[in-house]
Parts: structure tokens; C-alpha cells; sequence
């Protein structure tokens, strides 16, 4: 390559020139995460811990339903686990089976052995019930295994069913599935519920979408993840801007207008944006990658002939 190309060529890759910032005018505030949080088990609602317009953190306890029947059947559950442990842990009966197969064995070759020291000393008769004990005592082993083995097993069940008792005691008591204020309560204390009913509102505001419709054309094609700004102005103050992440663009166009939908997500964790106030949204510049810097002046290395 000649010294003069080589420049060309780091010229043109350190060129190219930022995306200009893009202004979109009356850009609509609106949810991105908001329910109707419902009750999880029949019962009476007993207690609400929160109040309308309070602000809550993620599994913050909202409301609970009348749990006595539900502590009584995890307190019986706690009890039947731990009779079901002791008799998993007990070992006793296989152990005292060993042992009698020790016993039993020992007796059979004692047997045996006066025997054939003293023929016919032991008739055949008892010889064949010392030999029917040793076995018996073998099967007793593997019997009292067997029962150990199922004790345990009983074991495992019981500690499912603590823990489905667990669970449902927890699920009496109606917790935030995600930060955000309490907008309504549907019920009140002493109504009944059932399983799906809405129970209160719940909105987050500590992030909000800020979403807009601009015409396709005027629209690049990598936005997604740009940073941005929405300008809110209020009259005879001066603008005050937020800070967010353009995250959304359709890919679909309007046949009648020729735009497309996008949006972004605002951080507003001081609460003073609200769903339903419109400002300006700015989109920043596509963030550009650091330009390689080529030495012109280098030449290729002379190889040298073995």
C-alpha cells in the first residue's frame, strides 16, 4: 500500500460524523407497570397495612386475609414433621436385628462344631431350627431396613406438606409485586375475597414511558438504546429535564400517516412526573466507537530468503 492511499484510508475511517440529536414535541407520560393486585385465597380481609397514595417497596405487605385456620394446619404440620423425623432417625430395630443375626449364627456354629466333636450330640432337628433362626434374623434385618427406608420416606412427605402449609399462610397475606403507590383499595376491611379478586390498585411512578408517534422518514435506524432527555416546561419557571433510555420503536408504520411508535423509559424517582402530562423528548446521538488510527507510514516487513 502506498503511503498516500494508507492516509486516505485512516481519514475516511475517523470521518464519520455523529447522528444529530432529535427533538419529538408532545411526547404523552404514561404506566409502564401498573395492576390490580387480587387476593391469592378465599377468606375475610382482615387488616389493610397501607393507605391510599402511600408509596410502597416491592413485597411490602399490603393486606392480609384471616390466616387462623391457615397457622393452625402449618402448627399441626410442624408436629407431624417432627414425629415423622424420630422415626426416621430411629435406627434401633436394625440394629438389634444385626444383632441377633450374630447371635443366631453363633449359636448354629456352636452347634455344629459339638458335632463334630461329639457326633450326634445335637439332633439333626435342632440343628435345622438354629439354621431356620439365623435366617430368620437375616430377613429381619432387611425387614427393619425396609421400614426404615419408608419412615424416612414418610419423612419427605411430611416436609412437603409443611411447606405447602407454609405456602399457604403466605399467601393469605397480599404483598406489592413491585414499587409503587396505592392508588385504590377495591375492598375494604371484613369483605370477603375470593382467589382473582381485585383486591386494590397499585401504580409505579418511579419510571414512567414517554411515548410518541414521529414519521418514519425522519427516523434512523439504530435508536434503540440511546439516551435521552424530556424537557418538561412550566410557565414562568424554567425547564427542568429528565434522564431515560429510548428502548421501544415499532416496526411497523402507519399506512395512513407513515409514523411509527416509540418510546422510552424516564427515570423519575423524585415523583414529580405524573401519567398524563405531555413535555419534549430529546434523543441523544448514537454513541460512535472510538476510530482506528492506522499507521500510514509503516511498510511491509522485507522477508527474508532462507
Amino acid at each position: 500500500m502506498s503511503l498516500t492511499a494508507g492516509c486516505l484510508l485512516g481519514l475516511l475511517m475517523c470521518s464519520a460524523d455523529p447522528v444529530d440529536e432529535i427533538r419529538v414535541e408532545s411526547v404523552l407520560l404514561t404506566l409502564i407497570e401498573h395492576a390490580d393486585v387480587s387476593a391469592s385465597e378465599t377468606g375475610l380481609l382482615s387488616l389493610l397495612t397501607v393507605k391510599e397514595g402511600e408509596t410502597v417497596a416491592e413485597g411490602k405487605p399490603l393486606a392480609k386475609i384471616d390466616d387462623r385456620d391457615a397457622k393452625l394446619i402449618c402448627d399441626r404440620s410442624e408436629t407431624e414433621l417432627k414425629v415423622a423425623r424420630s422415626f426416621a432417625d430411629n435406627d434401633v430395630r436394625v440394629r438389634f436385628a444385626r444383632l441377633s443375626v450374630a447371635v443366631a449364627n453363633a449359636e448354629l456354629t456352636r452347634a455344629k462344631e459339638s458335632n463334630v466333636k461329639f457326633p450326634k450330640s445335637v439332633s439333626q432337628s435342632e440343628i435345622d431350627r438354629l439354621k431356620l433362626l439365623a435366617d430368620k434374623s437375616v430377613l429381619e434385618v432387611e425387614q427393619a431396613e425396609v421400614d426404615q427406608l419408608q419412615a424416612k420416606l414418610s419423612l419427605q412427605i411430611k416436609q412437603q406438606e409443611l411447606a405447602r402449609a407454609i405456602l399457604a399462610l403466605e399467601r393469605r397475606t397480599i404483598i406489592a409485586p413491585f414499587p409503587g403507590m396505592v392508588v385504590q383499595w377495591k375492598k375494604q376491611h371484613g369483605e370477603w375475597v375470593e382467589p382473582g379478586m381485585p383486591v386494590m390498585r397499585l401504580i409505579r411512578l418511579n419510571r414512567l414511558r414517554a411515548e410518541a408517534f414521529v414519521a418514519s422518514g425522519k427516523l434512523p435506524a439504530n435508536l434503540v438504546g440511546r439516551p435521552v432527555k424530556l424537557v418538561m416546561s412550566d410557565s414562568g419557571k424554567s425547564a427542568i429535564k429528565y434522564t431515560g433510555t429510548l428502548v421501544f420503536v415499532s416496526p411497523e408504520i402507519d399506512p395512513v400517516n407513515g409514523q411509527v411508535r416509540i418510546w422510552a423509559e424516564i427515570e423519575n424517582d423524585s415523583l414529580s412526573l405524573r401519567p398524563g402530562e405531555s413535555g419534549t423528548l430529546m434523543i441523544g446521538p448514537a454513541t460512535l466507537s472510538k476510530p482506528v488510527i492506522t499507521d500510514s507510514t509503516a511498510t511491509p516487513t522485507d522477508k527474508k530468503s532462507p
